[in-house]
């Protein structure tokens, strides 16, 4: 592919994962933008890391400044050695890695109007309030857009001016919505199929119906229609002044030259003053009745602050809102969002941050000992951490992680992941290279997190979690944690380290990504509740009679074509494989299918068009026979005809080598074939065609009596069916060739995988009359593929580590912690308190048991006298507990039953002890 800014192909290889969020369309548009980023401190790299990665036509760096020492404590391509160099030119050779498609350049000059031309988005991290009102009104004035950011501390904001007249051609980025017509009542709606409409729902007499405009002098509806949702470009407006919400801030900064002190009272008090002159001078709505004096004080005590955590929100939500600005695709923020999260500092009570606590040390972590002091700096550097998975999560904690120097002393963090890294990890998963794409990811991810920051202790492993690894993660390794942190792709992995969270007690900090949506929970033993507690509804299944003979939608003829795939090339190979004599057996049982079995590329072609005229010709013509198109009965239950309602009428195919789709279909299933019996294959299609010719097809004549299954009642109650049976290997096949089950692989183009699906199921579609689906939406749904962005990855993470930092301090209020809920296309952010760990009668949640430590303090094993002694006092604690509890809310009577329950257990304890010491 060339590179950005020509009329070139999108590298789906790379950016494949991105695609799904954004679509072809604003990909392009995004390729055509030149984006300039000011500012190179922790924000400005966070947001020009997201941007780069995300593929735009090219990205000027600027900044005018050195690096200092709280640089590093979120800038992660700055190093000890470039202290006193310019932040720009540093970070540039670095940043220009991420993306070979993205011209990536250093500006060190000043920002002049004609040099701002240049661009089509600006954006502005680390300025004066003087520059971005300067900036901002040109760039308003000159079709510009341009985007605010800024981090202090723990505070955050972000503002968009993005011009007068804006088109946002999609505002949500879902799938638009598509419903089969059931019914059209004759009302005065004229009705005309090419049109679009807009739609009027009504949720009477049902929730299903909608009216349009007139039908009355429309003839009577018999069946069919589709109704497809259609996205119309919205148009949204800006204002170019810039709101004044950190304006004490700016004038603090002008007067004085420097920013208020760590944690100074002094200049918390100045602050407010210069923030109550500020709200005095406003009018209108912009004045405040009262401005809440505590959280100016808190701005000011960490002004000077940089927190790789609040950087990485901000700078992951920044660099979706350049994506908008570029593309026209999601809502952009209207126009200010503010963000704090001053929930982090110590809990009342605890100890109070002080001025020479918090003072700079000259050292890396400067900009978040201003936050937090050095005690935490000390914790953090002991703490030893698992982190499951070193993918787009995981290489974004560990970048956080060493910015944040966790595990930087005594501590240590542990990853692992089982997989390598492909080229599309590329795209979102950034501590990655093109020149590591086949290497372990853990061990990869490892070393380049040690260049950002070489004293922190990291360890890569290649082990899946579950329980064929708890030799590894056994009861010393998860004793030995402060924490896990999940960083995994699938709901079962993700349950299995919650289990082991539970048993262990240990803190778990759970998130995922689905585009651009994101969530975080935090799991806290005695605290909350678990992740396991509560669980999404299981996923709608596609009932197996639609998928045989009833599709009305892409998604189903996908799926159709899905277990072709498996039953064709995979399944029958393995039971072989397997169980040779199983397969002998099966082919000599009454109406199976025998076929002789391929000796050469011909006999695959030869299968692979009678397969075709048996699925797209035959059993649609066999399955009219049985239910003609004009058939009134049998009727519904509501007196509908047959076909109608969600049952499309198909119609047969018929072959031609003129159709690109029917020749697709052949060489995908005759090379699919070939390789499952080891024999070469072809790609040569002029000689495919002359071997189509020569093939003589059966004539197919319907039979009478054939039953054909309309519900999944009616065939889970028998055993025919009327599909084509997949070849079988027969005994010779498997003892003369190199027989090879075929695993799906849905990301190399060159297998014939993907080939088969798209043409098996496009034609299916084409037997039903269903809009077919390109090769990247039948990708994203066969291959059930989650859609990725850098930007929403970054952002999750950031509210991940903030969660830690709760943690690590050592918070036991439920109402600290805060579980995250956002979706960057709308925009939408939410955070709620975690549930509660909930209780049982007796006052017990998840996290509590009966323990045994069976050494003693002396370091002697407990003998079975003090086991049963221990055991004997554990239940008596219990009785008085259930005894304390019960009686409030339960008879007498219910209590000596229980006491008697208790008892007999205690009794049968004795004995079963007895046993396990003997053999022990």
């Amino acid at each position: 592919m060339a590179k950005n800014g020509n009329d070139a192909e999108i590298d789906e290889g790379l950016y494949s994962r991105q695609l799904y969020v954004l679509g072809h369309d604003a990909m392009k548009r995004m390729q055509s933008s030149n984006v300039l980023i000011s500012g190179l401190r922790g924000l400005g790299v966070e947001i020009a890391k997201n941007v780069i990665l995300g593929g735009v036509k090219s990205v000027t760096l600027h900044d005018q400044g050195v690096a200092e020492w709280k640089d590093l404590s979120s800038q992660f391509y700055l190093r000890e050695e470039d202290l006193g160099k310019n932040r720009a030119e540093v970070s540039q050779p670095r940043l220009a890695e991420l993306n070979s498609y993205v011209p990536v350049t250093a500006f060190t000059g000043t920002l002049t109007n004609e040099y701002l031309t240049k661009f089509q988005v600006v954006v502005l991290t680390n300025s004066s309030l003087d520059e971005q009102i300067c900036i901002g009104d040109f760039c308003h004035s000159n079709g510009i857009k341009l985007i605010v950011a800024d981090t202090r501390g723990l505070f955050g904001q972000l503002f968009c001016d993005f011009g007068e007249e804006m088109t946002v051609f999609d505002t949500n980025g879902e799938q638009p919505l598509s419903a089969m017509i059931s019914m059209i009542t004759k009302v005065k709606t004229q009705l005309d199929w090419a049109k679009l409409y807009h739609v009027m729902v009504s949720f009477k007499p049902c929730p299903y119906t909608f009216s349009i405009c007139d039908t009355s002098s429309f003839s009577d509806y018999v069946r069919g229609g589709i109704v497809t949702q259609v996205k119309m470009p919205k148009k949204i407006a800006f204002v170019s002044q810039l709101h004044m919400g950190f304006q004490a801030l700016h004038a603090f900064e002008k007067k004085h030259s420097r920013l208020p002190k760590p944690w100074s009272q002094s200049d918390a008090d100045e602050l407010v003053a210069l923030a109550e002159e500020a709200n005095a001078a406003q009018t209108g709505s912009a004045k405040q009745e009262q401005l809440d004096q505590t959280i100016i004080k808190k701005l000011s005590c960490m002004a000077a602050g940089d927190l790789a955590p609040i950087n990485a929100f901000i700078g992951g939500l920044a660099a979706q809102e350049v994506m908008k600005a570029c593309t026209g695709k999601f809502m952009p923020i209207m126009q200010w969002l503010y963000f704090d999260a001053v929930e982090c500092l110590p809990e009342a009570g605890d100890a109070v941050l002080t001025e020479e606590e918090c003072a700079p040390r000259n050292c890396r972590y400067d900009g978040q000992i201003a936050v937090f002091g050095s005690k935490l700096q000390e914790l953090l550097a002991k703490q030893r951490y698992f982190l499951v998975g070193a993918g787009a999560i995981g290489c974004e904690l560990l970048k956080n992680f060493a910015m944040m120097g966790l595990a930087s002393g005594e501590g240590e963090v542990i990853v692992t992941d089982m997989d390598t890294i492909e080229k599309s990890n590329l795209n979102r998963q950034f501590l990655f290279r093109p020149w590591d794409v086949t290497k372990m990811k853990s061990e990869t991810a490892a070393a380049a997190v040690k260049l950002m920051n070489p004293s922190v202790r990291i360890t890569g492993h290649q082990n899946r979690v579950g329980s064929d690894t708890e030799k590894v993660y056994d009861d010393e390794f998860f004793e030995s944690l402060d924490g896990v942190t999940n960083a995994l792709d699938n709901v079962d992995a993700r349950m299995y380290m919650d289990r082991r969270c539970v048993y262990y007690r240990k803190p778990l900090l759970e998130s995922g990504t689905l585009g651009t949506k994101g969530n975080v929970q935090v799991v806290i033993p005695f605290l909350t509740e678990s992740y396991s507690s509560s669980q999404d509804p299981p996923e709608k299944s596609i009932p197996i009679c639609t998928l045989k003979n009833f599709p009305n939608a892409i998604e189903h003829t996908l799926q159709w074509a899905r277990d072709e795939f498996e039953g064709l090339f995979k399944q029958p190979v393995e039971n072989a494989l397997q169980d040779p004599k199983f397969v002998e057996r099966t082919l000599k049982l009454p109406g199976s299918l025998v076929t002789d079995y391929p000796h050469s590329w011909e006999d695959c072609v030869a299968w692979a068009r009678n397969h075709w005229q048996c699925q797209y010709n035959n059993n649609i013509r066999q399955l009219l026979h049985n239910f003609p198109p004009d058939q009134v009965r049998p009727l519904t239950t509501s007196g509908a005809p047959f076909w109608s309602g969600p049952k499309r009428c198909p119609h047969p195919l018929e072959f031609s080598t003129n159709n690109d789709l029917h020749m697709d279909y052949i060489m995908a299933a005759a090379n699919l074939l070939a390789q499952s019996y080891g024999l070469p294959g072809s790609t040569e299609r002029s000689a495919l065609t002359k071997l189509l010719q020569d093939i003589k097809v059966p004539e197919f004549i319907p039979k009478s009596g054939v039953k054909i299954h309309v519900s999944d009642q009616e065939l889970q109650s028998a055993n025919a069916s009327i599909e084509l049976k997949a070849q079988l290997p027969s005994t010779e096949a498997a003892s003369q060739f190199k027989l090879c089950p075929i695993d799906f692989e849905k990301d190399d183009d060159t297998n014939f995988h993907m080939d088969f699906i798209v043409a098996a199921s496009n034609l299916r579609a084409e037997n039903y009359d269903i809009p077919p689906a390109d090769r990247h939406k039948s990708k994203l749904i066969a291959g059930k593929i989650i859609p990725a962005i850098a930007t929403t990855t970054a952002a999750v993470v950031g509210l991940v580590c903030l969660e830690m930092l709760k943690i690590i301090q050592g918070h036991t209020k439920l109402e600290s912690y805060k579980n995250g809920f956002m979706n960057l296309a709308l925009p939408f952010f939410a955070f709620s308190e975690p549930i509660a760990a909930p209780k049982h009668k007796i006052d017990w949640t998840l996290w509590d048991r009966f323990e045994v430590k069976g050494i003693q303090s002396n370091g002697e094993e407990m003998t079975l006298r003090q086991f049963l002694d221990y055991f004997k006092v554990i239940l008596d604690a219990h009785f008085l507990i259930l005894f304390w509890g019960c009686t409030r809310t339960c008879s007498h009577a219910w209590w000596f039953e229980k006491r008697i329950i208790f008892h007999i257990i205690y009794i049968i304890t004795i004995p079963l002890a007895f046993w396990v010491k003997i053999i022990s």
